[in-house]
């Protein structure tokens, strides 16, 4: 049986060995969840940076521009990191650099830890995901993005219903991964009253954000997509297999 460990925030990372191990970054609200959406309306390519400044630098290569920091898009970026804006048919076939809070720090941080693979998380492809996870047949990793380094909620109760979806043929191998699915155990019938608890959710409140993205982020299988790194890049490898099929 292989073994499944959660990481309650990127800056436990050095304490965990990735090599070779599928991981799967989490950042609910929002940057995996936006991610997916992305991928969804037809996005070729997203390129996760570290800072604004570096972000900034790609819009003379005729990338699309994106950047959040404290749950508000940065001025003078093209994007924030609100899935609504990412269901514009606009951006479809354009490759965006992103940078976000937490989300693509993790995965940069995730990289640099030689992974066999990083996988995209939300609860919009869950199913999806899970799939892919039990077809490597390795080892998994739930990297949670947490805020600022800190634990947060919301992805914690993502990486318990992950568990929970694999738990016929992945064991729980610490007791981070166990305190995750116990909580979603206990909360899988009232996630959104849950998560609209949580210091992110009240940010958003306090923001008085004009969409309503806990609600957006906390729908399940609404998707079939599963972003992956590739080199640099994060791309919807299944829409690239399908490319390669039909020109076959």
């Amino acid at each position: 049986m292989n073994k499944v460990e959660v990481i309650h925030s990127p800056a436990l990372l050095p304490l965990y060995d990735l090599k070779d191990k599928v991981v799967v970054v989490i950042d609910i609200l929002r940057a995996t969840t936006t991610m997916c959406v992305a991928f969804n309306t037809g996005v070729n390519k997203i390129l996760p940076v570290a800072s604004p400044d570096e972000c900034f630098m790609f819009k003379e290569f005729d990338f699309i521009i994106a950047a959040e920091r404290n749950a508000v898009r940065v001025p003078g970026f093209d994007m924030g990191n609100s899935p609504f804006e990412y269901e514009n048919p606009l951006i479809a076939g354009k490759n965006i650099a992103f940078t976000t809070t937490n989300g693509t720090k993790a995965i940069k941080m995730a990289k640099a830890m030689n992974p066999h693979s990083i996988l995209i998380g939300s609860f919009l492809n869950i199913t999806a995901l899970s799939k892919k996870i039990k077809e490597s047949g390795r080892d998994l990793i739930l990297l949670c993005s947490g805020w600022k380094d800190k634990y947060n909620l919301e992805d914690t109760l993502f990486a318990g219903a992950v568990i929970h979806k694999l738990a016929a043929t992945y064991g729980m191998h610490d007791d981070a991964a166990l305190s995750a699915y116990f909580l979603f155990e206990q909360h899988q019938d009232n996630l959104e009253a849950l998560v609209r608890k949580s210091s992110h959710a009240e940010r958003f409140t306090i923001l008085h954000l004009q969409t309503d993205d806990v609600k957006y982020c906390l729908q399940q299988d609404t998707l079939s997509i599963v972003p992956e790194m590739e080199g640099e890049f994060l791309v919807n490898l299944g829409l690239k297999n399908e490319v390669l099929i039909m020109k076959f």
